[in-house]
């Protein structure tokens, strides 16, 4: 994991491109650039989400229950989208909008 960006940086990031993204979408990609492939590695990456959300920097603009087993079978799945404030401390950390 040399060289990555701590991993709430590089949620901002990917979100960075302010689009709508699903949490399962930027968990497998998250999973596979940090080399995070267990269960606990995905939930962990999804509380990463979870917290920029409840920080205000995510919104989520959809939700639905996941019944074909994407993430977790029944779980509420999020699509999020960057929010101004998102974008402001992306700025801060030199992530974008610089």
């Amino acid at each position: 994991m040399a060289g990555l960006r701590p991993i709430k940086f590089r949620l901002l990031e990917l979100f960075s491109d302010e689009k709508e993204h699903w949490n399962y979408e930027i968990v497998v990609k998250m999973q596979k650039e940090y080399n995070m492939n267990s269960n606990f590695g995905r939930d962990s990456i999804n509380f990463d989400i979870l917290e920029l959300a409840s920080g205000g920097m995510l919104k989520s603009v959809e939700s639905k229950i996941d019944e074909d087993g994407v993430y977790k079978k029944g779980f509420l799945l999020h699509k999020y989208v960057i929010t101004d404030f998102g974008k402001t401390r992306a700025s801060d950390a030199c992530l974008m909008y610089v």
